[in-house]
């Protein structure tokens, strides 16, 4: 069995994709959109030692497997690839057609993935330190890497599209303003943004709220970069963004807190505790706004410790689904008021990020190496297919602190109108 062959019944001989192997070998229809590009045995090595995904992804980041055509296309068509669908004779007969030194070769990850040894010198999962190293690992690329890849708004989290066509700094605007008035924002409120990222939310609120508003990072670069803006944008009376982590936040009897795209990286066992630390830096009657991506249902795994996402991406990273959020946060005290879930918008989001990216892809490869890159560019298409597919969603939970009474503030309808 040839090389090419075999990756075409991995892949499927119905996703219209051709391939070329380093043995010669061609499989696929003539003509197709998509190639993917075996180009050594390490990429075979790879495969053996991590079956699906993970091996695959080493293959490609490494560039050992090269892909002609779009990402997103590619892997739109072998979203649900596995080997387990070759049957046992064709995994014999791929055997004795690649010979044991590919499949007997041990070669390291690349670089870009997160050792899980390096991790477990830093403590258990989600302590202090560890966290600290994750968010570092993701975040800490090159603020000039994000500026290309997000565009002028710099914030890393979903947007929302008032309309198909919106352009992605309209959509960006759209969700900050969607959370400051589901909030209810007033001048002279403190507002705490929790993961703040590069200060987006912070200076919104202040900006355009006259809110006096503070927010925290795990990422120094974030950090930096946020501050720097604040001066230029002359809001350094009213905003302000720290390199410190959530948990030692020493202020509060805030009116509001926000939280986008954190909760993602606290993990279920500190979910109670996350919320319940939220939940005393409230006044009675504040509002909390929690806004992170989920698992669709309560039944599918919540962190997966060998995938791409958690090597690569997000070390640590737990998923949770609404509902068991949602549970947590009424257990802690919070009154629920309101939820949407916004997955569509996070698909168009990482389209525009991709686009992006693609624009500036020799710029991005020089900042920050072809393999850092090439990270980046599985991750976000993957990430597209997982939201349309409703393999991970997108949900924004409103919250208030009820006063002693049980009274919460709110009136008896929005005084906005949320889209």
């Amino acid at each position: 069995m040839a090389l090419a062959t075999i990756f075409e019944k991995i892949v499927g001989s119905n996703a219209n994709v051709s391939f070329l192997a380093y043995d010669g070998s061609k499989a696929g229809p003539d003509g197709a959109d998509i190639t993917i590009e075996v180009k050594s045995p390490i990429a075979v090595a790879y495969l053996s030692q991590a079956p699906g995904e993970l091996g695959l992804a080493r293959a490609y980041v490494s560039g050992h497997i090269d892909v002609h055509g779009d990402m997103y296309t590619l892997l739109d068509r072998m979203w649900n690839i596995t080997t387990n669908d070759l049957t046992f004779a064709e995994k014999v007969d791929a055997v004795r057609a690649l010979g044991m030194k590919p499949l007997l070769m041990r070669v390291p990850p690349p670089p870009q993935e997160m050792r899980q040894s390096t991790l477990a010198k830093l403590g258990s999962r989600h302590a202090k330190q560890r966290d600290a190293e994750a968010i570092h690992h993701h975040y800490d690329v090159s603020n000039r890497f994000y500026e290309w890849v997000l565009g002028p708004s710099m914030a890393y989290t979903c947007a929302v599209y008032p309309e198909q066509d919106s352009s992605l700094e309209e959509a960006q605007f759209t969700k900050f303003d969607l959370v400051a008035r589901k909030l209810d924002l007033k001048p002279g409120m403190r507002l705490l943004d929790v993961g703040c990222g590069w200060g987006g939310m912070v200076m919104h609120a202040a900006k355009h709220y006259g809110v006096k508003a503070l927010g925290v990072t795990l990422s120094r670069q974030q950090a930096e970069w946020a501050q720097a803006a604040i001066k230029e944008a002359g809001l350094e009376d009213l905003a302000e963004v720290r390199f410190m982590d959530y948990r030692d936040v020493p202020e509060s009897d805030f009116d509001a807190v926000s939280s986008i795209g954190l909760t993602e990286h606290i993990g279920a066992a500190n979910v109670p505790s996350y919320f319940a630390f939220l939940y005393g830096k409230l006044r009675p009657g504040g509002r909390i706004l929690n806004h992170c991506i989920t698992r669709p249902t309560g039944k599918e795994k919540t962190f997966n410790k060998g995938g791409f996402i958690n090597r690569y991406v997000f070390p640590d990273g737990e998923l949770e689904s609404v509902g068991w959020l949602v549970r947590q946060m009424e257990d802690l005290g919070f009154e629920i008021r309101h939820e949407e879930n916004l997955r569509e918008h996070y698909a168009k989001t990482l389209r525009a990020w991709c686009d992006n990216l693609d624009a500036n892809w020799e710029d991005a490869v020089q900042e920050v190496g072809m393999g850092t890159a090439r990270v980046w560019a599985l991750y976000m298409a993957g990430c597209i297919v997982g939201f349309e597919r409703n393999k991970v969603q997108l949900h924004q939970v409103l919250g208030v602190k009820l006063d002693k009474e049980g009274r919460s503030g709110m009136p008896l309808r929005p005084s906005v109108t949320w889209p």
